[in-house]
């Protein structure tokens, strides 16, 4: 997805790009942001799949690493934006985009911590301290937090390929359609499958709980789709977390664990505000 604008009321361009090979796709979106938009172009913000390099000290910084998307690890992302736009660049996961624009304009205005959760091909998780993403070796991928497993309930080996069964190995929508034999949206609402998955992403949660902090939990994705799940993972998280810590924010878990207020746009909306915050930072590259 590609846009130019400087928010949810200011979007004067959009196109969807097909995600075929690194140098298709990327021509394709440099092209797009070379056309005239009636304005000139005054930042870029990069919201990606990773795991992504984002040390702007980094010789690799802006290049999606050990990604199981084929044909992309290694990627130079940022590289082919930065020759063509004499302009500065940020990039950032997707998630972690997610998570700024739902905290600047959507569910989570106000809050801070703030952490976003998405659950479709993958599991991804963004977290903004002080209205910013959080980065640290790599950056937060919490898909990859290893849950708690009772093997003969459910002796599913898991679908990740480097880890088996973290939460991204048990319940992601490849997960699911791996243990279920159909994608998620087949599964009908009183499946067992979706007690399981509700089961699953609450063991998640609660860690994120535990470690973060978080005074709101923003969970989209293509699996959260299924309306029984939400209400399913806020009665067990409830469960999961037995009283503890004590918390007015936790006590009313509808509104701590909500779905994004921007739905599917979150993810471009957060592009666009990394390039608003690219604008204010000496740290950020320039073309």
């Amino acid at each position: 997805m590609c846009a130019v604008g400087t928010g949810p009321g200011d979007l004067r361009d959009e196109a969807r790009i097909p995600t075929t090979s690194p140098a298709e796709t990327l021509a394709r979106a440099v092209a797009f942001f070379r056309e005239p938009h009636g304005a000139p172009l005054r930042a870029l913000g990069i919201a990606t799949f990773g795991p992504v390099d984002l040390d702007p000290r980094s010789p690799t910084w802006g290049v999606i690493t050990s990604t199981p998307k084929p044909g992309w690890a290694d990627t130079d992302l940022a590289g082919p934006f930065r020759r063509a736009l004499a302009v500065p660049i940020a990039v950032d996961t997707d998630v972690n985009g997610a998570a700024l624009a739902e905290y600047r304009w959507g569910a989570a205005q106000g809050d801070d911590p703030v952490v976003f959760v998405t659950v479709g091909t993958g599991v991804g998780g963004g977290v903004l301290v002080a209205g910013r993403p959080v980065h640290g070796v790599v950056h937060p991928e919490m898909g990859h937090v290893r849950v708690p497993r009772d093997r003969q309930h459910d002796p599913f080996p898991g679908a990740c390929p480097y880890h088996g069964d973290c939460l991204e190995g048990v319940a992601s929508a490849g997960a699911m359609r791996q243990r279920w034999g159909v994608p998620p949206e087949a599964l009908p609402p009183d499946h067992p499958g979706w007690e399981l998955e509700a089961h699953y992403l609450a063991l998640g949660l609660a860690a994120v709980v535990a470690v973060l902090s978080p005074r709101r939990i923003v969970i989209g994705g293509g699996v959260t789709g299924q309306s029984s799940l939400l209400p399913r993972v806020r009665a067990r998280l409830r469960d999961l977390l037995g009283g503890y810590p004590r918390s007015t924010a936790l006590a009313d878990m509808d509104r701590y664990l909500v779905a994004p207020a921007l739905g599917e746009r979150a993810g471009v909306l957060g592009a666009l505000a990394l390039a608003e915050d690219a604008l204010a930072s000496p740290r950020v590259p320039r073309g």
